[in-house]
């Protein structure tokens, strides 16, 4: 990571994205340098980070950060770092998550396998992160937290499916809606966003959206005013159904 311009002033507007090192997340981190946003772009693997932030070093501010969000130490050591290199954090997107579990049903998923791995990753992951850096969100003017969910998280259409990680991306709208109602008065918008069917190594080729089509609800959500909806569930910044 390199030496950043220390703003006193906070003019600086910093966003972090976890799993940015591809995807959606690579995408998120490059839409939201090109609105002038210095952008923490993380991933597990600090040398992915770094290419990653390589890539779209002609873009913008970009500044590779190593961040294993199923990692309390790494969790911890990164929001160390971005105290230190800049002192608030104004974005926030929740973005790694793991294991679209076609291979298995609830009945006979594997629970200290699978399904425990992706607690970790979709639902205690981004609730460790969140508290991480709460304390740097709460020092923004206009702090945003987008948790990147998925309509199989929709307790209202949800049916058989992937098990693991159609119940984790509810947990995880679970966990949007008493974080919002948290942070309400703490002028903390927080909402969760499905960025749709993409085509990326977890959605497939075939997927029909891409993957700026998927990022861009997520820059909405990272963007909005202060008056802004809190606590809601997105898709291309139109409410979906819990």
């Amino acid at each position: 990571m390199t030496q950043p311009r220390r703003s006193s002033d906070r003019l600086v507007r910093v966003a972090l994205v976890t799993g940015a090192n591809r995807g959606i997340g690579f995408e998120v981190c490059r839409q939201l340098a090109t609105r002038g946003f210095a952008v923490l772009l993380t991933a597990r693997d600090a040398e992915k980070a770094q290419t990653a932030a390589n890539r779209l070093a002609s873009i913008g501010q970009l500044e590779p950060i190593a961040l294993d969000v199923a990692d309390q130490d790494s969790i911890r050591k990164a929001a160390n770092e971005v105290a230190t290199r800049y002192g608030h954090l104004d974005v926030l997107v929740n973005n790694a998550g793991i294991n679209y579990d076609t291979w298995e049903t609830a009945a006979n998923a594997d629970i200290d396998g699978t399904v425990a791995e992706t607690i970790r990753t979709n639902l205690l992951g981004p609730w460790r992160v969140c508290q991480a850096f709460l304390p740097l969100l709460r020092k923004s003017k206009a702090a945003r937290i987008v948790n990147v969910s998925s309509e199989s998280g929709s307790l209202a259409h949800m049916g058989a499916g992937p098990p693991a990680y159609q119940v984790t991306k509810a947990a995880l709208n679970a966990l949007t809606r008493t974080l919002a109602g948290e942070l309400r008065h703490a002028h903390i918008l927080v909402n969760a966003v499905c960025p749709g069917w993409v085509a990326t190594d977890m959605g497939g080729a075939g997927a029909p959206r891409s993957v700026n089509d998927g990022a861009s609800g997520i820059i909405w959500a990272a963007t909005l005013p202060d008056h802004g909806p809190t606590g809601g569930f997105f898709r291309d910044g139109k409410p979906l159904p819990w």
